[in-house]
């Protein structure tokens, strides 16, 4: 559990840059849900579909918009958009622990490796050569850096996780427990009914302040690095394939899949359980919305390809003549010119 502050509604106003209606001496230590929260702390309204929820609200401050204003029984923190000033506000009152500088007796680091003072070393922390670690991070319990891997100032390493040889996380990312940077990509070519490996000789380079989620593999380059921009946030169970790019401030939703030398742009949000094909072209601000597959490059846009769910006598209909579409189709061409050819004898 992240350790929580105690601030003034009038220090928290100012730090989250919120027009403040109420009382200002008032304390707040956490955040909470709004029909949960109740005295000592604070919630966000989401909008008119939540009013019900925010006139009943025991909260001793809610963070709003001025539409909702009127109906908030608490102080109020007024701002452009609740749910951004939600974020910032939890940040301030939910940091995350300090550091504890040193190295656990049971973890083994190579001679060679680079260990700021100043970083946290977990049980069973394996190190290898030329490994690099930064100032004010944190490698938790059973991580393994390969040799000449490298994660930059103020990163954090959850349990378990592994950075491939030659691998480097840039600063201040947060890489969840289980997650693998770095494993060979996946690359065979066939030879006489047989597959024939190809050694996977590039990394993987992760920019500053990303955030990849649990389980998460990111595959090494054939040749090229798999590179990772600035800002990317990557949930849990994502697989990239070997020489992807993602460009800046990308979002990847769980259980997405990104096949092999797929180019996706900044800003880009692409939902769960999406799946990309290799050697595409995504371009800067698309949406792809949850369980759609892409097999062809996209311009900036909103993508979706998945079916909405049905009730299942509805679905297996349509299933069912799904099968005969092709037959269907010719059978209505055939007809309609049948028609075509009677009203031109006419």
């Amino acid at each position: 559990m992240n350790e929580h502050h105690t601030m003034t509604l009038e220090a928290l106003a100012r730090a989250i840059g919120a027009r403040l209606v109420g009382d200002a001496s008032a304390e707040v230590h956490r955040v909470a849900a709004l029909d949960e929260a109740g005295s000592g702390e604070i919630t966000y309204c989401k909008g008119r579909r939540f009013r019900n929820q925010l006139v009943n609200t025991a909260a001793t401050a809610v963070i709003l918009a001025e539409a909702d204003l009127e109906h908030c029984p608490a102080s109020a923190l007024v701002v452009d958009d609740p749910y951004a000033a939600y974020a910032r506000a939890a940040r301030i009152l939910h940091p995350p622990r300090p550091v504890h500088p040193g190295i656990h007796p049971s973890a083994v680091i190579d001679p060679s490796a680079q260990v700021a003072d100043s970083a946290e070393i977990g049980p069973r922390v394996v190190i290898g050569p030329e490994a690099h670690i930064g100032d004010h991070s944190i490698v938790a319990a059973g991580c393994v850096l390969e040799e000449g891997a490298s994660i930059g100032e103020g990163t954090r390493l959850g349990p378990n996780v592994t950075i491939g040889a030659c691998c480097h996380v840039g600063h201040n990312c947060i890489i969840h427990g289980g997650v693998v940077i770095g494993a060979d990509g996946f690359g065979f070519a066939p030879d006489q009914g047989r597959w024939e490996k190809i050694p996977q000789i590039g990394a993987v380079r992760i920019g500053n302040d990303c955030e990849i989620g649990a389980n998460t593999c990111i595959d090494r380059g054939a040749l090229h690095d798999t590179v990772i921009g600035n800002g990317v946030k990557i949930d849990n169970l994502v697989q990239i394939g070997h020489n992807v790019t993602i460009g800046d401030h990308t979002i990847i939703v769980a259980c997405a899949m990104i096949g092999g030398s797929t180019r996706i742009g900044s800003h880009c949000a692409v939902a769960g359980g999406v799946g990309l094909a290799g050697h595409l072209e995504i371009a800067d601000g698309t949406q792809i919305t949850g369980m759609s597959m892409v097999a062809h490059d996209l311009p900036a846009g909103r993508y979706s390809s998945a079916i909405e769910v049905q009730d299942s006598r509805t679905w297996r209909k349509n299933h069912a003549r799904l099968h005969r579409l092709d037959e269907t189709i010719r059978k209505l061409r055939q007809e309609i010119a049948e028609l075509q050819k009677k009203l031109d004898e006419e």
